[in-house]
């Protein structure tokens, strides 16, 4: 994606003198990065997502199978500390444990056994809160979070529909969320059950 508003401190992930993200094909102009990124992660998102136990390990796997042709660190945890907004995500000290707690608690929770649509969307909701708080990855967060809570829902059998998401109303539920505000999140995921 065009790199605008998130700020790395000693960002080794990115080209000396500029924001642009190191890169397997060293593209170092920003639209063309973000073209070739998008196209790649459609690609690979259309093929078959890898098989896991829904926890951290597998959400690693799933960004390294939708990045895989872009960076080299697809799939491993960001080792930088990043913001946006002026609001700081988790330490990269504290990712593997914050992740592996995280997860542990939505198993924990229950939702992918539930069969009442609210309190699952009330579960993803949290969960997908605290995943963009923990940002673990330096790009690729935001596909990654809908490409894994779209498996999720598949596997509850509450299907969510990411193809009808609107990012003028979505984004800013998201932001909300980094907030403890809940509500705009929900409504969102609602409005994309099948």
């Amino acid at each position: 994606m065009a790199f605008e508003g998130y700020d790395a401190f000693d960002d080794p992930y990115s080209y000396k003198g500029t924001s642009i993200l190191k890169n397997k094909l060293g593209l170092r102009d920003a639209t063309l990065l973000e073209s070739f990124e998008l196209e790649m992660t459609a690609l690979r998102a259309k093929e078959p997502l890898p098989h896991g136990r829904y926890d951290a390990r597998h959400y690693r796997r799933l960004h390294h199978h939708l990045f895989q042709d872009v960076y080299s660190w697809a799939g491993k945890y960001r080792t930088v500390r990043t913001s946006k907004g002026g609001n700081p995500f988790c330490f990269p000290e504290h990712i593997p444990v914050a992740m592996d707690r995280l997860f542990a608690a939505f198993t924990a929770s229950g939702a992918l056994n539930t069969n009442a649509a609210d309190r699952f969307v009330d579960e993803i909701a949290n969960f997908l809160a605290e995943l963009n708080a923990i940002h673990p990855f330096r790009e690729g967060n935001g596909r990654s979070q809908l490409a894994f809570v779209a498996m999720l829902g598949a596997k509850a059998e509450f299907p969510f529909d990411f193809a009808r998401v609107k990012r003028h109303t979505f984004l800013p539920a998201m932001i909300a969320s980094y907030v403890g505000d809940l509500e705009p999140l929900r409504s969102e995921l609602f409005k994309l059950l099948h």
